[in-house]
């Protein structure tokens, strides 16, 4: 059956189905070859969705949309080019720190590249920048999109791993904050290199004035994360108190969000959405069949036997991860191979949120990187450039966060000394 199942899957791939559609469609000829009950497709189906945590899903993406809309994107664009922007390449950093303070509330790396790339990039390219370049960084710094909590892609290693969603939210401003300040720290030097972004500085707003425009804005990550590690509410929760609060000042406060907007924006938000939870109902079935067939122990046993330290298994990982991300939807992978990968990971002593964490940081790579990487289309789409032009571009930002995987795969106190801080027994 699994044969079948993997032949079927990777056939679709190169006939360039969908995603979902390939993984679904691999599952029922499976069955069918089995013999299986067809009626266990439509249970388990069910069942990979009928989890409360994945309700946090939608709930993050129409936040992310009622932020791009409601003028909450702009004022953090400005206050991070405030703080950052007045040095020569404070342009591409301010980028780089606009999406890892937005990535705090909205989860989605691709919402994150729509809504600050729209601004940013015409402003890269008005101040000299090529066009190219404005487009590989916007996708490179929306990756941290899903790496800083809350994290989609967290929710969903949480869900098939079985491990808490929160250690996850917590254990992941470590490597968050490396890759931010690794991104900003490269864009600075190659900037001084190139002799690019010397006058940055123009139409910088002082850090006052950006600050309080910013207020409301900066306030929404605070209230957010602080409820979710306070204990006053879920991840789950905090979803639909982001979109709440989002609605709030989009509508009350900046008043930039109109009624006659909020179709459009819920339509957005759902399309996203079905999308995510149509991959995720397919995956599970996958998931459920290849578990039935004893494939996470046999290769769990296999590499016992090729990799037989925990530092050989993670770079054997990596290696694989990084290949499969360039192919697979991220979502799509996390669910089919988590209930595989993480208990095998376990067995060599390996902490299972320190593994989710390399999980999502490898599997976000594939986001960037040629040729199924959404966030160069998101970024190309803005900047209306071909996929090819931002490859050359592309390339050393993918070499630093390569570098920042390895450290946060050898190093497991990037992860875990905030976890076990604030989840201390």
């Amino acid at each position: 059956m699994t044969p079948m199942m993997v032949g079927t899957m990777v056939l679709c791939f190169a006939l360039s189905v969908s995603v979902a559609v390939s993984i679904g469609l691999a599952s029922i000829v499976g069955m069918q070859v089995n013999g299986a009950n067809m009626l266990i497709s439509a249970k388990e189906i069910f069942n990979s969705i009928n989890k409360f945590p994945l309700a946090a899903i939608p709930f993050f993406i129409l936040a992310g949309n009622l932020m791009e809309t409601g003028g909450i994107s702009r004022r953090l664009v400005e206050f991070a080019k405030s703080i950052v922007g007045g040095v020569q390449g404070g342009l591409p950093m301010t980028c780089v720190l606009t999406c890892m303070i937005f990535a705090a509330v909205s989860g989605s790396s691709v919402a994150t590249t729509f809504a600050i790339g729209a601004i940013l990039i015409p402003a890269l390219i008005k101040h000299g920048y090529p066009t190219s370049y404005a487009a590989a960084l916007q996708a490179t710094s929306a990756e941290l999109g899903v790496i800083i909590p809350p994290s989609i892609p967290m929710i969903l290693y949480g869900v098939s791993a079985e491990v808490s969603i929160g250690e996850l939210f917590i254990a992941g401003f470590g490597p968050g904050i490396l890759i931010s300040l690794a991104l900003m720290l490269f864009v600075w030097v190659y900037c001084k290199f190139k002799g690019w972004g010397k006058n940055d500085g123009e139409g910088r707003m002082p850090f006052g004035r950006a600050l309080w425009q910013a207020g409301w804005a900066l306030l929404m990550p605070v209230i957010i994360l602080g409820g979710i590690y306070g204990g006053v509410f879920t991840p789950t929760e905090a979803s639909a108190v982001a979109v709440f609060y989002a609605l709030v000042v989009g509508m009350v406060i900046y008043r930039e969000i109109k009624v006659t907007d909020l179709f459009v924006i819920l339509r957005k938000s759902v399309l996203s959405s079905a999308v995510i939870m149509f991959i995720i109902a397919n995956a599970g079935l996958f998931a459920f069949l290849i578990t039935r067939a004893g494939v996470p122990d046999a290769i769990g046993r296999w590499l016992e036997q090729v990799l037989q330290s925990p530092a050989m298994f993670l770079l054997g990982v990596n290696a694989a991860l990084f290949v499969i991300g360039m192919f697979i939807e991220t979502s799509a992978a996390i669910i089919v191979l988590a209930p595989i990968l993480a208990p095998v990971a376990m067995h060599f002593g390996i902490d299972p949120v320190h593994f989710g964490l390399i999980m999502v940081v490898n599997l976000a790579l594939g986001m960037i990187t040629p040729p199924f990487g959404v966030n160069l289309f998101a970024a190309c789409t803005v900047a209306r450039i071909s996929l090819d032009r931002i490859v050359k571009d592309l390339i050393p930002f993918v070499g630093v966060v390569l570098g920042c995987l390895m450290l946060i795969t050898y190093f497991p106190a990037i992860s875990l000394t905030l976890r076990d801080l604030v989840y201390a027994k």
